[in-house]
Protein backbone atom coordinates (compact mmCIF):
# COMPACT_ATOMS: atom_id res chain seq x y z
CA UNK A 1 0.00 0.00 0.00
CA UNK A 2 1.46 3.37 -0.68
CA UNK A 3 1.06 5.83 2.05
CA UNK A 4 -0.82 8.80 1.65
CA UNK A 5 1.93 10.87 2.63
CA UNK A 6 3.15 9.93 -0.86
CA UNK A 7 0.69 12.03 -2.44
CA UNK A 8 1.44 14.94 -0.46
CA UNK A 9 5.12 14.44 -1.02
CA UNK A 10 4.73 14.68 -4.69
CA UNK A 11 1.81 17.38 -4.83
CA UNK A 12 3.24 19.74 -2.08
CA UNK A 13 5.47 21.18 -5.02
CA UNK A 14 3.20 21.72 -7.41
CA UNK A 15 0.73 22.87 -4.66
CA UNK A 16 2.98 25.71 -3.53
CA UNK A 17 2.11 28.36 -6.17
CA UNK A 18 -1.74 28.11 -5.42
CA UNK A 19 -1.48 28.69 -1.33
CA UNK A 20 -3.87 31.58 -1.48
CA UNK A 21 -6.12 29.83 -3.64
CA UNK A 22 -5.79 26.72 -1.29
CA UNK A 23 -6.30 29.09 2.14
CA UNK A 24 -9.47 30.46 0.57
CA UNK A 25 -10.67 26.63 -0.55
CA UNK A 26 -10.06 26.10 2.84
CA UNK A 27 -12.82 29.23 4.29
CA UNK A 28 -15.40 28.36 1.77
CA UNK A 29 -15.29 24.70 2.97
CA UNK A 30 -15.55 25.15 6.38
CA UNK A 31 -17.93 27.22 6.14
CA UNK A 32 -20.45 25.02 4.18
CA UNK A 33 -19.54 22.26 6.43
CA UNK A 34 -20.75 24.50 9.39
CA UNK A 35 -23.89 25.69 7.14
CA UNK A 36 -24.37 21.59 6.77
CA UNK A 37 -24.29 21.21 10.14
CA UNK A 38 -26.61 23.84 11.40
CA UNK A 39 -29.37 22.94 9.68
CA UNK A 40 -30.62 19.51 11.28
CA UNK A 41 -30.30 21.71 14.48
CA UNK A 42 -33.13 24.25 13.20
CA UNK A 43 -35.30 21.34 12.05
CA UNK A 44 -34.67 19.99 15.49
CA UNK A 45 -35.93 23.00 17.11
CA UNK A 46 -38.81 23.65 14.69
CA UNK A 47 -40.20 20.28 15.32
CA UNK A 48 -39.96 20.57 19.45
CA UNK A 49 -41.61 23.72 18.98
CA UNK A 50 -43.97 22.27 16.45
CA UNK A 51 -45.20 19.56 19.13
CA UNK A 52 -45.31 21.52 21.92
CA UNK A 53 -47.43 24.29 20.59
CA UNK A 54 -45.80 27.41 19.72
CA UNK A 55 -47.14 30.01 17.71
CA UNK A 56 -46.67 29.85 14.04
CA UNK A 57 -45.18 33.65 14.32
CA UNK A 58 -42.13 31.63 16.07
CA UNK A 59 -41.77 28.92 13.59
CA UNK A 60 -41.64 30.20 10.61
CA UNK A 61 -38.26 32.22 10.97
CA UNK A 62 -36.99 28.90 11.81
CA UNK A 63 -38.10 27.75 8.50
CA UNK A 64 -37.01 30.82 6.24
CA UNK A 65 -33.25 30.22 8.10
CA UNK A 66 -33.53 26.80 7.27
CA UNK A 67 -34.20 27.71 3.56
CA UNK A 68 -31.68 30.02 3.28
CA UNK A 69 -29.17 28.06 5.10
CA UNK A 70 -29.72 25.14 2.43
CA UNK A 71 -29.40 27.82 -0.25
CA UNK A 72 -26.32 29.22 0.98
CA UNK A 73 -24.65 26.27 1.69
CA UNK A 74 -25.46 24.58 -2.09
CA UNK A 75 -23.90 27.75 -3.53
CA UNK A 76 -20.28 27.21 -1.19
CA UNK A 77 -20.52 23.95 -2.54
CA UNK A 78 -20.46 24.62 -5.91
CA UNK A 79 -17.75 27.24 -5.31
CA UNK A 80 -15.35 25.05 -3.31
CA UNK A 81 -15.93 22.26 -6.22
CA UNK A 82 -15.05 25.09 -8.63
CA UNK A 83 -11.39 25.82 -6.63
CA UNK A 84 -10.48 22.06 -5.91
CA UNK A 85 -10.80 21.61 -9.47
CA UNK A 86 -9.24 25.01 -10.64
CA UNK A 87 -5.66 24.13 -8.05
CA UNK A 88 -6.02 20.00 -8.91
CA UNK A 89 -5.82 20.53 -12.49
CA UNK A 90 -3.50 23.52 -12.19
CA UNK A 91 -1.09 21.20 -10.46
CA UNK A 92 -1.41 18.11 -12.54
CA UNK A 93 -1.41 20.19 -15.55
CA UNK A 94 2.32 21.65 -14.01
CA UNK A 95 3.34 17.63 -13.44
CA UNK A 96 2.07 16.42 -17.06
CA UNK A 97 4.56 19.12 -18.69
CA UNK A 98 7.63 18.66 -15.69
CA UNK A 99 7.08 14.57 -16.64
CA UNK A 100 7.57 15.30 -20.22
CA UNK A 101 10.30 17.55 -20.43
CA UNK A 102 11.72 14.62 -17.59
CA UNK A 103 11.22 12.15 -20.65
CA UNK A 104 12.36 14.19 -23.26
CA UNK A 105 15.70 14.60 -21.57
CA UNK A 106 15.97 10.46 -21.60
CA UNK A 107 18.21 8.84 -23.43
CA UNK A 108 17.28 6.53 -26.42
CA UNK A 109 17.80 3.47 -24.86
CA UNK A 110 14.87 4.52 -22.47
CA UNK A 111 12.68 5.71 -25.71
CA UNK A 112 14.16 2.13 -27.28
CA UNK A 113 12.36 0.17 -24.54
CA UNK A 114 9.10 2.45 -24.55
CA UNK A 115 6.50 2.87 -27.33
CA UNK A 116 5.03 6.15 -27.62
CA UNK A 117 1.45 4.75 -27.06
CA UNK A 118 2.95 3.44 -23.71
CA UNK A 119 4.87 6.71 -22.91
CA UNK A 120 1.54 8.49 -23.52
CA UNK A 121 -0.58 6.78 -21.87
CA UNK A 122 2.27 6.83 -18.58
CA UNK A 123 2.22 11.17 -18.49
CA UNK A 124 -1.43 11.90 -19.66
CA UNK A 125 -3.29 8.92 -18.34
CA UNK A 126 -1.71 8.13 -15.59
CA UNK A 127 -1.57 11.69 -14.28
CA UNK A 128 -4.83 11.98 -15.60
CA UNK A 129 -5.94 8.98 -12.63
CA UNK A 130 -4.16 11.51 -9.91
CA UNK A 131 -5.65 14.74 -11.19
CA UNK A 132 -9.59 13.31 -10.77
CA UNK A 133 -8.33 12.21 -7.42
CA UNK A 134 -6.71 15.66 -6.32
CA UNK A 135 -8.69 18.15 -7.90
CA UNK A 136 -12.05 16.28 -5.45
CA UNK A 137 -9.80 14.52 -2.43
CA UNK A 138 -10.15 18.72 -0.49
CA UNK A 139 -14.02 18.09 -0.97
CA UNK A 140 -14.91 14.56 -0.70
CA UNK A 141 -12.37 13.20 1.62
CA UNK A 142 -10.88 15.89 3.60
CA UNK A 143 -14.33 18.18 3.61
CA UNK A 144 -16.56 14.93 4.31
CA UNK A 145 -13.68 13.61 6.96
CA UNK A 146 -14.35 17.38 8.64
CA UNK A 147 -18.23 16.74 8.09
CA UNK A 148 -17.59 13.52 9.62
CA UNK A 149 -16.24 14.73 12.99
CA UNK A 150 -17.96 17.38 13.15
CA UNK A 151 -21.60 15.03 13.07
CA UNK A 152 -20.02 12.66 15.93
CA UNK A 153 -19.26 15.44 18.39
CA UNK A 154 -23.05 16.95 17.96
CA UNK A 155 -24.27 13.18 18.12
CA UNK A 156 -22.23 12.81 21.22
CA UNK A 157 -23.37 16.27 22.65
CA UNK A 158 -26.89 15.32 21.77
CA UNK A 159 -26.65 11.87 23.18
CA UNK A 160 -23.52 9.95 24.97
CA UNK A 161 -24.82 6.82 24.17
CA UNK A 162 -26.05 7.23 20.66
CA UNK A 163 -22.51 9.22 20.67
CA UNK A 164 -20.49 6.10 21.60
CA UNK A 165 -21.92 3.31 19.17
CA UNK A 166 -22.15 5.30 16.21
CA UNK A 167 -18.54 6.51 16.49
CA UNK A 168 -17.57 2.91 16.98
CA UNK A 169 -19.42 1.99 13.53
CA UNK A 170 -17.68 4.63 11.96
CA UNK A 171 -14.24 3.58 13.31
CA UNK A 172 -14.69 0.51 12.18
CA UNK A 173 -16.31 1.07 8.82
CA UNK A 174 -13.25 3.43 7.84
CA UNK A 175 -10.36 0.84 8.83
CA UNK A 176 -12.06 -1.97 6.92
CA UNK A 177 -12.06 0.38 3.75
CA UNK A 178 -8.47 1.37 4.30
CA UNK A 179 -7.71 -2.40 5.13
CA UNK A 180 -9.23 -3.38 1.73
CA UNK A 181 -8.16 -0.29 -0.17
CA UNK A 182 -4.19 -1.72 0.99
CA UNK A 183 -5.90 -5.18 -0.21
CA UNK A 184 -7.11 -4.07 -3.82
CA UNK A 185 -3.59 -1.24 -4.92
CA UNK A 186 -1.77 -3.93 -6.47
CA UNK A 187 -5.04 -5.09 -8.64
CA UNK A 188 -5.05 -1.39 -10.18
CA UNK A 189 -1.29 -1.40 -10.66
CA UNK A 190 -1.66 -4.23 -12.60
CA UNK A 191 -4.97 -2.66 -14.47
CA UNK A 192 -2.85 0.60 -15.57
CA UNK A 193 0.57 -1.65 -16.58
CA UNK A 194 -1.74 -3.62 -18.90
CA UNK A 195 -3.22 -0.60 -20.23
CA UNK A 196 -0.43 1.26 -21.49
CA UNK A 197 0.50 -2.07 -22.68
CA UNK A 198 -2.80 -2.17 -25.13
CA UNK A 199 -2.16 1.28 -25.93
CA UNK A 200 1.73 1.09 -26.82
CA UNK A 201 0.58 -2.10 -29.08
CA UNK A 202 -2.27 -0.01 -30.54
CA UNK A 203 0.50 2.52 -31.58
CA UNK A 204 3.00 0.54 -32.94
CA UNK A 205 0.63 -1.39 -35.68
CA UNK A 206 -1.15 2.33 -36.57
CA UNK A 207 2.03 3.08 -37.84
CA UNK A 208 2.88 -0.16 -39.45
CA UNK A 209 -0.41 -0.72 -41.12
CA UNK A 210 0.79 -0.68 -44.66
CA UNK A 211 3.13 -2.84 -43.66
CA UNK A 212 0.93 -5.23 -41.76
CA UNK A 213 -1.69 -5.35 -44.40
CA UNK A 214 0.89 -5.85 -47.33
CA UNK A 215 2.31 -8.96 -46.11
CA UNK A 216 -0.63 -11.00 -44.73
CA UNK A 217 -0.45 -9.91 -40.48
CA UNK A 218 -3.48 -8.63 -39.65
CA UNK A 219 -4.76 -12.13 -38.25
CA UNK A 220 -0.84 -12.23 -35.82
CA UNK A 221 -2.04 -8.71 -34.71
CA UNK A 222 -5.47 -9.27 -33.68
CA UNK A 223 -4.32 -12.49 -32.21
CA UNK A 224 -1.99 -10.19 -30.24
CA UNK A 225 -4.37 -7.93 -29.47
CA UNK A 226 -6.97 -10.45 -28.27
CA UNK A 227 -4.65 -11.95 -26.14
CA UNK A 228 -3.44 -8.40 -24.32
CA UNK A 229 -7.70 -7.64 -24.13
CA UNK A 230 -7.93 -11.49 -22.51
CA UNK A 231 -5.13 -10.55 -19.67
CA UNK A 232 -7.20 -7.16 -19.63
CA UNK A 233 -10.29 -8.45 -18.41
CA UNK A 234 -9.52 -10.25 -15.52
CA UNK A 235 -7.49 -7.81 -14.51
CA UNK A 236 -10.36 -5.66 -14.81
CA UNK A 237 -12.82 -7.56 -13.30
CA UNK A 238 -10.54 -7.87 -9.80
CA UNK A 239 -10.46 -4.57 -9.91
CA UNK A 240 -14.16 -4.41 -9.65
CA UNK A 241 -14.45 -6.98 -7.11
CA UNK A 242 -12.49 -4.64 -4.59
CA UNK A 243 -15.05 -1.62 -5.67
CA UNK A 244 -17.85 -4.05 -4.79
CA UNK A 245 -16.24 -5.26 -1.67
CA UNK A 246 -15.42 -1.66 -0.65
CA UNK A 247 -19.48 -0.88 -1.41
CA UNK A 248 -21.02 -3.97 0.38
CA UNK A 249 -18.93 -3.41 3.52
CA UNK A 250 -19.80 0.37 4.36
CA UNK A 251 -23.74 -0.42 3.30
CA UNK A 252 -23.87 -3.38 5.14
CA UNK A 253 -22.43 -0.76 8.86
CA UNK A 254 -24.44 1.89 7.33
CA UNK A 255 -27.52 -0.18 7.90
CA UNK A 256 -26.45 -1.35 11.09
CA UNK A 257 -25.66 2.33 12.40
CA UNK A 258 -29.50 3.02 11.59
CA UNK A 259 -30.92 0.19 13.31
CA UNK A 260 -28.85 0.94 16.27
CA UNK A 261 -30.06 4.59 16.05
CA UNK A 262 -34.08 3.56 15.55
CA UNK A 263 -33.55 0.99 18.90
CA UNK A 264 -31.43 3.44 21.36
CA UNK A 265 -33.73 6.51 19.93
CA UNK A 266 -36.85 4.81 20.85
CA UNK A 267 -35.85 3.95 24.41
CA UNK A 268 -34.28 6.93 24.52
CA UNK A 269 -37.49 8.83 23.87
CA UNK A 270 -39.81 6.46 26.27
CA UNK A 271 -38.09 7.41 29.39
CA UNK A 272 -37.58 11.39 28.02
CA UNK A 273 -34.17 11.52 27.54
CA UNK A 274 -34.71 12.69 24.08
CA UNK A 275 -37.51 14.93 22.41
CA UNK A 276 -39.15 14.34 19.25
CA UNK A 277 -37.05 17.07 17.76
CA UNK A 278 -34.19 15.21 19.08
CA UNK A 279 -34.85 11.68 17.96
CA UNK A 280 -34.99 13.57 14.36
CA UNK A 281 -31.61 15.21 14.73
CA UNK A 282 -30.06 12.12 15.82
CA UNK A 283 -31.25 10.10 12.87
CA UNK A 284 -30.52 13.07 10.15
CA UNK A 285 -27.16 13.12 11.94
CA UNK A 286 -26.52 9.26 11.31
CA UNK A 287 -27.98 9.57 8.05
CA UNK A 288 -25.76 12.29 7.18
CA UNK A 289 -23.16 10.83 8.40
CA UNK A 290 -23.54 7.91 5.71
CA UNK A 291 -22.86 10.44 3.07
CA UNK A 292 -19.02 11.11 4.07
CA UNK A 293 -18.47 7.64 4.31
CA UNK A 294 -19.62 6.59 0.72
CA UNK A 295 -18.11 10.13 -0.51
CA UNK A 296 -14.24 8.41 1.14
CA UNK A 297 -15.29 5.40 -0.17
CA UNK A 298 -15.43 6.26 -3.50
CA UNK A 299 -12.27 7.98 -3.31
CA UNK A 300 -10.96 5.51 -1.73
CA UNK A 301 -11.28 3.64 -5.29
CA UNK A 302 -9.91 6.51 -6.82
CA UNK A 303 -7.34 6.41 -4.59
CA UNK A 304 -6.55 2.93 -5.40
CA UNK A 305 -6.46 4.08 -9.15
CA UNK A 306 -3.52 7.08 -7.82
CA UNK A 307 -2.23 4.38 -5.89
CA UNK A 308 -0.97 3.08 -8.84
CA UNK A 309 -0.46 5.89 -10.67
CA UNK A 310 1.63 7.78 -8.80
CA UNK A 311 3.86 4.88 -7.80
CA UNK A 312 4.07 4.51 -11.90
CA UNK A 313 4.26 8.56 -11.87
CA UNK A 314 7.17 8.56 -9.40
CA UNK A 315 9.04 5.69 -10.90
CA UNK A 316 9.26 7.00 -14.14
CA UNK A 317 10.26 10.41 -12.54
CA UNK A 318 12.91 8.61 -11.00
CA UNK A 319 14.64 7.20 -14.29
CA UNK A 320 17.61 8.89 -14.66
CA UNK A 321 19.18 8.95 -18.32
CA UNK A 322 22.49 7.07 -19.00
CA UNK A 323 23.56 10.80 -20.87
CA UNK A 324 26.26 13.44 -18.50
CA UNK A 325 24.00 16.16 -18.78
CA UNK A 326 26.56 19.38 -17.52
CA UNK A 327 25.94 22.89 -18.03
CA UNK A 328 29.98 23.62 -17.64
CA UNK A 329 30.90 24.76 -21.26
CA UNK A 330 28.92 25.86 -24.51
CA UNK A 331 30.76 25.41 -27.82
CA UNK A 332 32.12 27.76 -29.77
CA UNK A 333 30.76 29.46 -33.12
CA UNK A 334 31.52 28.61 -36.50
CA UNK A 335 33.22 24.97 -37.77
CA UNK A 336 33.87 22.77 -35.04
CA UNK A 337 36.16 19.58 -34.42
CA UNK A 338 34.93 15.94 -34.16
CA UNK A 339 37.24 13.27 -32.73
CA UNK A 340 36.56 9.84 -31.45
CA UNK A 341 39.36 8.69 -28.42
CA UNK A 342 39.12 5.01 -27.74
CA UNK A 343 35.10 4.45 -28.43
CA UNK A 344 33.84 1.04 -27.45
CA UNK A 345 29.67 1.48 -27.46
CA UNK A 346 27.00 -1.69 -27.87
CA UNK A 347 22.90 -1.00 -27.27
CA UNK A 348 22.32 -2.85 -23.97
CA UNK A 349 26.00 -3.81 -23.53
CA UNK A 350 25.30 -4.81 -20.08
CA UNK A 351 22.92 -7.69 -21.40
CA UNK A 352 25.62 -8.91 -23.16
CA UNK A 353 24.76 -7.77 -26.38
CA UNK A 354 27.41 -7.88 -29.16
CA UNK A 355 30.02 -4.73 -29.49
CA UNK A 356 29.09 -1.98 -32.46
CA UNK A 357 31.95 0.16 -32.03
CA UNK A 358 35.22 -1.36 -30.82
CA UNK A 359 38.07 1.19 -29.49
CA UNK A 360 37.13 3.74 -32.41
CA UNK A 361 39.76 6.75 -32.58
CA UNK A 362 39.35 9.22 -35.82
CA UNK A 363 39.34 12.84 -35.73
CA UNK A 364 37.88 15.23 -38.04
CA UNK A 365 38.97 18.89 -38.31
CA UNK A 366 37.08 22.09 -38.49
CA UNK A 367 35.19 22.72 -41.74
CA UNK A 368 36.44 19.43 -43.23
CA UNK A 369 33.97 16.51 -44.77
CA UNK A 370 34.19 13.32 -43.60
CA UNK A 371 32.56 10.41 -45.43
CA UNK A 372 31.98 7.38 -43.63
CA UNK A 373 31.85 4.02 -45.05
CA UNK A 374 30.63 0.49 -44.27
CA UNK A 375 28.47 -2.29 -44.36
CA UNK A 376 25.01 -2.10 -42.87
CA UNK A 377 25.80 -2.84 -39.21
CA UNK A 378 29.31 -1.40 -39.24
CA UNK A 379 28.62 1.44 -36.89
CA UNK A 380 28.36 4.09 -39.28
CA UNK A 381 24.90 5.44 -37.83
CA UNK A 382 26.34 4.53 -34.00
CA UNK A 383 28.82 7.43 -34.99
CA UNK A 384 26.16 9.76 -35.93
CA UNK A 385 24.45 8.82 -32.58
CA UNK A 386 26.98 9.42 -30.39
CA UNK A 387 28.51 12.48 -31.86
CA UNK A 388 24.92 14.25 -31.57
CA UNK A 389 24.74 12.32 -28.09
CA UNK A 390 21.86 10.15 -28.23
CA UNK A 391 23.84 7.43 -26.16
CA UNK A 392 27.08 7.42 -23.84
CA UNK A 393 30.38 5.80 -25.12
CA UNK A 394 30.45 2.44 -22.97
CA UNK A 395 34.18 3.48 -22.37
CA UNK A 396 36.42 6.01 -24.61
CA UNK A 397 35.45 9.82 -25.46
CA UNK A 398 33.40 11.75 -27.79
CA UNK A 399 34.59 15.58 -28.26
CA UNK A 400 33.26 18.05 -30.23
CA UNK A 401 35.10 21.21 -30.66
CA UNK A 402 37.62 19.89 -28.41
CA UNK A 403 35.42 19.32 -25.54
CA UNK A 404 34.02 16.30 -24.12
CA UNK A 405 30.70 16.00 -25.22
CA UNK A 406 29.84 15.09 -20.92
CA UNK A 407 30.68 18.48 -20.47
CA UNK A 408 28.66 20.61 -22.60
CA UNK A 409 24.66 21.21 -22.08
CA UNK A 410 22.99 18.71 -23.96
CA UNK A 411 20.78 21.20 -25.66
CA UNK A 412 23.07 23.66 -26.70
CA UNK A 413 25.32 20.37 -27.98
CA UNK A 414 21.97 19.39 -30.10
CA UNK A 415 21.91 23.37 -31.57
CA UNK A 416 25.57 22.96 -32.52
CA UNK A 417 25.56 19.93 -33.79
CA UNK A 418 22.37 19.07 -36.07
CA UNK A 419 21.71 15.63 -37.75
CA UNK A 420 19.66 14.59 -41.07
CA UNK A 421 18.18 11.38 -41.58
CA UNK A 422 16.46 9.76 -44.56
CA UNK A 423 13.23 9.27 -42.38
CA UNK A 424 12.49 13.13 -41.57
CA UNK A 425 9.83 13.84 -38.99
CA UNK A 426 7.44 16.45 -39.61
CA UNK A 427 4.29 17.51 -37.90
CA UNK A 428 0.48 17.93 -38.59
CA UNK A 429 1.07 21.54 -38.97
CA UNK A 430 1.80 24.52 -41.51
CA UNK A 431 5.32 24.65 -43.16
CA UNK A 432 6.26 27.62 -40.57
CA UNK A 433 6.12 25.53 -37.67
CA UNK A 434 7.45 21.86 -39.14
CA UNK A 435 10.59 24.37 -40.20
CA UNK A 436 11.47 26.73 -36.79
CA UNK A 437 9.78 23.79 -34.22
CA UNK A 438 6.57 25.90 -33.29
CA UNK A 439 9.40 29.09 -32.32
CA UNK A 440 7.19 31.55 -33.08
CA UNK A 441 10.09 34.04 -32.46
CA UNK A 442 11.54 33.36 -36.30
CA UNK A 443 10.11 35.46 -38.04
CA UNK A 444 9.00 35.01 -41.89
CA UNK A 445 11.98 37.13 -43.18
CA UNK A 446 14.03 35.05 -41.99
CA UNK A 447 12.71 31.72 -43.12
CA UNK A 448 12.22 33.38 -46.59
CA UNK A 449 16.11 34.18 -46.51
CA UNK A 450 17.13 31.13 -45.56
CA UNK A 451 14.68 29.37 -48.63
CA UNK A 452 17.01 31.91 -51.08
CA UNK A 453 20.67 31.10 -49.86
CA UNK A 454 19.96 27.34 -49.82
CA UNK A 455 18.45 28.03 -53.75
CA UNK A 456 15.08 26.20 -52.77
CA UNK A 457 12.85 29.12 -54.17
CA UNK A 458 11.57 26.54 -56.99
CA UNK A 459 10.63 24.24 -53.95
CA UNK A 460 9.03 27.05 -52.27
CA UNK A 461 6.89 28.23 -55.33
CA UNK A 462 5.41 24.78 -55.83
CA UNK A 463 4.01 25.16 -52.15
CA UNK A 464 0.03 25.73 -52.69
CA UNK A 465 0.18 28.60 -49.86
CA UNK A 466 3.63 29.00 -49.05
CA UNK A 467 4.52 28.63 -45.14
CA UNK A 468 1.04 28.60 -44.60
CA UNK A 469 0.87 25.46 -46.33
CA UNK A 470 -0.52 22.56 -43.94
CA UNK A 471 1.24 19.44 -44.05
CA UNK A 472 0.15 16.22 -42.66
CA UNK A 473 1.70 13.97 -39.65
CA UNK A 474 4.58 11.35 -41.14
CA UNK A 475 5.11 13.44 -44.41
CA UNK A 476 1.45 13.79 -45.38
CA UNK A 477 1.16 16.31 -48.94
CA UNK A 478 5.09 16.36 -49.20
CA UNK A 479 7.52 13.22 -51.38
CA UNK A 480 10.18 11.85 -49.82
CA UNK A 481 12.23 14.57 -51.60
CA UNK A 482 10.32 17.40 -50.46
CA UNK A 483 10.97 16.49 -46.81
CA UNK A 484 14.29 15.84 -46.85
CA UNK A 485 14.97 19.66 -48.65
CA UNK A 486 12.30 21.10 -45.59
CA UNK A 487 14.77 19.31 -43.24
CA UNK A 488 17.88 20.75 -44.35
CA UNK A 489 16.03 24.38 -44.12
CA UNK A 490 15.72 23.56 -40.58
CA UNK A 491 19.35 22.88 -39.90
CA UNK A 492 20.46 25.74 -42.02
CA UNK A 493 18.34 27.61 -39.53
CA UNK A 494 20.31 26.64 -36.79
CA UNK A 495 23.27 27.55 -37.90
CA UNK A 496 24.75 24.69 -36.53
CA UNK A 497 28.98 23.85 -36.24
CA UNK A 498 28.86 19.95 -37.69
CA UNK A 499 26.26 18.59 -39.53
CA UNK A 500 25.73 15.02 -39.87
CA UNK A 501 23.96 13.42 -42.65
CA UNK A 502 23.11 9.66 -42.28
CA UNK A 503 21.80 8.31 -45.66
CA UNK A 504 19.96 11.60 -46.50
CA UNK A 505 19.95 11.10 -49.97
CA UNK A 506 18.98 7.93 -50.26
CA UNK A 507 15.19 8.35 -50.84
CA UNK A 508 14.72 11.59 -52.82
CA UNK A 509 13.49 11.22 -56.30
CA UNK A 510 15.22 12.94 -59.56
CA UNK A 511 13.23 15.95 -60.01
CA UNK A 512 14.29 17.06 -56.39
CA UNK A 513 18.10 15.84 -56.01
CA UNK A 514 19.62 18.46 -57.96
CA UNK A 515 17.74 20.71 -55.62
CA UNK A 516 19.53 18.76 -52.84
CA UNK A 517 23.10 18.92 -54.19
CA UNK A 518 22.76 22.66 -54.30
CA UNK A 519 21.47 22.62 -50.66
CA UNK A 520 23.99 20.59 -49.70
CA UNK A 521 26.60 22.47 -51.21
CA UNK A 522 25.38 25.72 -49.11
CA UNK A 523 24.89 23.35 -46.02
CA UNK A 524 28.56 22.32 -46.16
CA UNK A 525 30.12 25.34 -46.03
CA UNK A 526 32.40 26.65 -43.72
CA UNK A 527 30.75 23.52 -41.49
CA UNK A 528 32.11 20.14 -40.49
CA UNK A 529 30.62 17.75 -42.06
CA UNK A 530 29.59 14.08 -41.25
CA UNK A 531 28.42 12.11 -44.29
CA UNK A 532 27.03 8.23 -43.91
CA UNK A 533 25.86 6.46 -47.32
CA UNK A 534 26.52 3.85 -49.90
CA UNK A 535 26.07 6.25 -52.55
CA UNK A 536 29.39 7.25 -54.52
CA UNK A 537 27.97 10.78 -55.92
CA UNK A 538 27.10 11.11 -51.78
CA UNK A 539 30.74 10.89 -50.60
CA UNK A 540 32.22 12.33 -53.79
CA UNK A 541 31.78 16.11 -51.61
CA UNK A 542 34.19 14.63 -49.02
CA UNK A 543 37.62 15.66 -48.22
CA UNK A 544 38.29 12.44 -46.01
CA UNK A 545 37.03 8.78 -46.11
CA UNK A 546 36.29 6.67 -42.86
CA UNK A 547 36.08 3.12 -44.04
CA UNK A 548 34.31 0.82 -41.21
CA UNK A 549 34.05 -3.19 -40.90
CA UNK A 550 32.82 -5.40 -37.55
CA UNK A 551 32.87 -2.09 -35.62
CA UNK A 552 36.55 -0.71 -36.13
CA UNK A 553 38.23 1.65 -38.87
CA UNK A 554 39.92 -0.53 -41.57
CA UNK A 555 40.86 2.59 -43.61
CA UNK A 556 41.47 6.48 -42.75
CA UNK A 557 42.98 9.62 -45.03
CA UNK A 558 42.20 11.86 -47.76
CA UNK A 559 39.60 10.69 -50.37
CA UNK A 560 41.81 11.68 -53.11
CA UNK A 561 44.97 10.09 -51.93
CA UNK A 562 43.03 6.94 -50.98
CA UNK A 563 41.65 6.81 -54.73
CA UNK A 564 44.60 7.19 -56.01
CA UNK A 565 46.05 4.23 -54.00
CA UNK A 566 45.60 1.44 -55.85
CA UNK A 567 45.73 -0.87 -52.93
CA UNK A 568 43.92 0.95 -50.87
CA UNK A 569 39.96 -0.45 -49.59
CA UNK A 570 38.70 2.76 -51.36
CA UNK A 571 40.22 2.40 -54.26
CA UNK A 572 39.12 -0.99 -54.92
CA UNK A 573 35.09 -0.06 -53.86
CA UNK A 574 35.16 2.46 -56.65
CA UNK A 575 36.50 -0.30 -59.38
CA UNK A 576 33.94 -2.78 -57.99
CA UNK A 577 31.10 -0.61 -57.12
CA UNK A 578 30.29 1.15 -53.83
CA UNK A 579 26.57 -0.05 -53.62
CA UNK A 580 27.59 -3.87 -54.52
CA UNK A 581 30.41 -4.12 -52.24
CA UNK A 582 28.86 -2.12 -49.21
CA UNK A 583 25.04 -3.17 -49.15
Amino acid sequence: MIPVRAYFKLFSGYLRPYRSQAVLLSVVLLTSIAFQLVNPQLVKRFIDGATSGQATSALLPLAIAFIVVAIVHQLLLVWATYLAEQIGWSATNQMRSDLAHHVMRLDMGFHKGASPGELIERIDGDVTALSNFFSSMMIKVVGNGILLVGILVLLWRESWVIGLAITVFTTFTLLALFRLHGITVPWHKAIRATSAELYGFIAEQMDGTEDIQANGATGFMLSKFDAIHRKWLPQVVRGWTGWAMMWSASLALFFTSLAVVFVVGSWQFSIGTLTLGGVYLVFQYVNLANDPIEYIREELIDLQKAGASIDRVETLFARSSVLVQRNDLHLDKGPLSVEFRGVTFGYNDEAGNETILDDVSFDIAPGRVVGLLGRTGSGKSTIARLVTKMYEPQSGAVLIGGTATWDVDVAHLRQRVAMVTQDVQLFRATVRDNLTFFDASVNDKTLHDVIERLELDEWFASLPQGLDTMLDANGGGLSAGQAQLLAFTRVFLRDPGVVVLDEASSRLDPATEALLERAVNHLLRDRTGVLIAHRLATVDRADDIVILDGGRIIEHGARQQLADDPNSTLSRLLVTGMEQALV
